[in-house]
């Protein structure tokens, strides 16, 4: 009968962890805004130089549409090299591998010509990355990844994070698509990734006292 629960949990696992057998990778789809896809990560040891939570990520694969501008399962060709570029002088939060991508039109004034990003990938859910931003949360930051698509275009993913504590709302991930000439879609807000790995770490809490509860039932 042991036998028989061990197994049962091993299915449960094995179900809703297809894609992390590897501890060195994570898996995710999103969807929202026009925007969808799916990705897989790819991720060492190394970490952030100021965020010791936050991997480098050294790999990316998968497909990416946006209906607003007509891309349909475009494939992921690799991720956009770090440049380690100077963040305002009043922005003390960001990562060391803050980085930018000039555009030179098409972006909203706030972004003053620049796409940001970092190529972390945070399994807790990142802290706030920036003194004039406090929200937190999610697999990225808000900078995040930035990956190639093909004839010169780029894609920009990232995490809006939260304002509350962690699970108090959901966390929206927002995308835009440009090249070094102009923007070609900006999707700010409304896009929904999965699976979160704050999901993934409840449901092993849960599969856990679930083997704790049968132990306790068995012994009696």
């Amino acid at each position: 009968m042991k036998r028989k629960f061990a197994f049962a949990i091993a299915l449960c696992l094995a179900a809703y962890y297809p894609s992390q057998v590897s501890a060195s990778t994570f898996d995710f789809t999103f969807g929202g805004g026009g925007v969808s896809g799916s990705i897989e990560l790819t991720y060492g040891t190394a970490t952030d130089g100021k965020y010791s939570q936050a991997f480098e990520v050294t790999g990316i694969s998968g497909t990416f549409s946006d209906a607003n501008i007509g891309i349909s399962n475009a494939s992921i060709l690799g991720l956009l090299a770090v440049n380690h570029a100077m963040p305002e002088a009043s922005n003390l939060l960001a990562p060391d591998d803050f980085s930018r991508f000039a555009v030179a039109t098409g972006l909203p004034a706030q972004s003053n010509g620049y796409l940001t990003y970092d190529n972390l990938y945070y399994p807790g859910g990142s802290p706030a990355t920036a003194s004039d931003y406090p929200a937190a949360g999610g697999f990225l930051d808000i900078y995040g990844l930035m990956f190639r698509i093909g004839n010169g275009r780029v894609v920009d993913f990232w995490s809006n994070g939260i304002f509350g504590p962690p699970g108090s709302a959901p966390i929206e991930y927002g995308a835009a698509v440009a090249t070094v000439d102009s923007a070609l879609d900006y999707v700010p807000a409304g896009i929904s990734a999965l699976p979160e790995p704050e999901t993934n770490a409840l449901m092993v809490g849960g599969l856990a006292l679930l083997g704790l509860a049968y132990r306790r039932r068995a012994r009696r």
